[in-house]
């Protein structure tokens, strides 16, 4: 069971997919964004985070901004493992998938569910203008921004499970039927803050350079325990894994002094001595890995990102152009892990007092908005993420086809001197590959929906309310290493065995993945 635990970690990885952006990144940093998310060509004071060049175009004195957002998300996946009909592949006879579970009603394909959510996510933009200078802040959660629960697992947990019992069942040591207990909880907040200045060089020409600090803050708690199997006394009966493994010790023994005299008579390389060794690794891995796992670790690290950029502004038209640099994030793991936990390698990245690269990618947007009437405003903007070039743990960025883009439409018009509407509109393309993307930790590309009001009461106070809600693309894989559980078949049974079970369909495995996600934001803008 090396492999469930660190699976369900990278589940938690998720909970900035809850927030809009690219894979690490939240662009959402008001409630302005919600109601239009095309906002990086607009002036407002929303633009310290989105057009911070463009802020010094705003009135002088002090503009203050308040936003509470709130996200939530909900996951599912349709998961199938096993093989229905096996009558001509004898050796996968054994290879019942998620069929024997013992909530799984005898199905190969069942659902799995999460949920994300970000209840209260505030941010804060403020900018005082003097003399064609603009002093900006911005404090908000920059990634992450919320916590994720799995009650029940997913396929990636359950399908280890169900490989452990079909490949005992295959080796005479357990019948078919298996349960466990498998649960993760994480949260997850990267908060950023972020100081720059910005300078109008003439009526039309403006630059800003600014630097944001970002404290990462996370937290993975979950166990895998309580694995349980049926055997052939047991007459369907389920029992603890330990009891099984302490019964096997009699067997353990005698097939280790059995291959020991074969070695001593010469006869290492005969096909007893081979099944024999296959059976002691089996018996061996089995005790291992039915061990119960728990995990309880917080990180804490610090990063920074200069971020430059610059805004033209000329009668009905606005051009605005921002560089974020790649945040380079090193966090510190604060953990009590059990020793199970401890003396598996695949769990180092939550090992105590270990350090961890997860880095936040480079960003590139461009914006433009063009005033068709005096009331009537439309926007545009793109988004590149350069997530091949961020470091995370483990490197998988290299299975990217390619980076994160956005493509950002909107419109806003001004019904009345007290009340403005806005919608808008983005599409995100993310560069998913089937080996890149998993059940834990999956972004799909999609099309978001932003939409809402303004009311201003005077010319100082304006208040915002904004709804915002994504449409995800279908996204399908199927593979024939379910997982990469060949890979703990190789482990266990050797590379020979592992390519025949691949080969043979027995770790046939398909997912289907579909998200729903809204969001609900609250602003306040007030110039002093």
């Amino acid at each position: 069971m090396k492999k469930l635990l660190i699976s369900g970690t990278c589940a938690m990885i998720s909970i900035a997919e809850a927030l809009a952006g690219g894979l690490n990144t939240n662009t959402n940093q008001s409630a302005e964004y919600l109601r239009n998310p095309a906002r990086d060509g607009a002036i407002g004071i929303d633009g310290v985070y989105s057009n911070p060049a463009g802020v010094a175009f705003l009135d002088s004195g002090l503009h203050v901004s308040f936003n509470i957002q709130s996200a939530q998300q909900e996951r599912n996946i349709t998961s199938t493992f096993g093989i229905p009909t096996v009558a001509e592949m004898p050796m996968t006879a054994a290879f019942g998938g998620f069929s024997r579970g013992a909530n799984n009603n005898g199905q190969f394909t069942k659902t799995f569910e999460g949920e994300a959510s970000a209840p209260i996510v505030p941010s804060l933009q403020a900018a005082y203008n003097w003399k064609g200078w603009s002093f900006q802040l911005n404090t908000a959660v920059t990634g992450g921004g919320g916590k994720c629960e799995f009650g029940k697992g997913l396929g990636s947990f359950e399908s280890n499970v169900a490989f452990l019992n079909s490949f005992g069942t295959m080796k005479g040591m357990l019948a078919p039927g298996y349960d466990a207990d498998i649960y993760m909880k994480g949260r997850q907040y990267y908060i950023g803050i972020t100081l720059g200045a910005a300078k109008k060089i003439n009526d039309n020409l403006s630059v800003y350079l600014g630097g944001r600090a970002l404290y990462g803050n996370c937290s993975y708690k979950g166990y895998v325990k309580n694995m349980q199997f049926a055997t052939p006394a047991s007459e369907g009966q389920l029992v603890p894994a330990s009891m099984i493994a302490k019964g096997m010790e009699p067997n353990l023994e005698r097939a280790t002094t059995a291959y020991q005299q074969l070695v001593a008579n010469g006869m290492a390389d005969s096909e007893q001595a081979q099944e024999l060794m296959s059976n002691i690794k089996a018996m061996k891995a089995f005790s291992t890995m039915t061990e119960d796992i728990v995990l309880d670790c917080d990180q804490y690290g610090w990063g920074f990102a200069p971020i430059i950029g610059i805004d033209f502004n000329k009668g009905k038209w606005n051009l605005s152009a921002r560089y974020e640099f790649k945040t380079k994030m090193e966090l510190k793991n604060d953990a009590v892990n059990s020793e199970s936990a401890n003396n598996f390698a695949v769990l180092n990245k939550f090992k105590d007092g270990a350090k961890v690269r997860e880095d936040l990618p480079a960003l590139l947007t461009a914006g433009v908005q063009y005033e068709i009437l005096d009331n009537l405003r439309i926007m545009g903007g793109y988004h590149l993420y350069f997530d091949k070039s961020a470091t995370q743990y483990g490197d998988h960025q290299d299975l990217l086809d390619k980076n994160t883009m956005e493509y950002l439409f909107g419109a806003e018009w001004d019904i009345c001197k007290y009340l403005q509407y806005s919608v808008g509109a983005h599409r995100t393309i993310f560069g998913n590959t089937d080996e890149y993307i998993s059940d834990m930790s999956y972004n799909i590309s999609n099309w978001c929906v932003g939409t809402g009001f303004g009311v201003r009461f005077n010319d100082r106070l304006k208040l915002n309310l904004s709804y915002y809600k994504s449409f995800y693309d279908d996204y399908n894989r199927e593979t024939n290493n379910y997982n990469n559980i060949g890979n703990l078949v190789e482990s266990v049974a050797g590379a020979e065995t592992a390519q025949q079970l691949i080969g043979s369909g027995a770790l046939k495995g398909c997912d289907s993945f579909e998200r729903k996600n809204w969001a609900f934001g609250v602003g306040i803008n007030y110039r002093f």
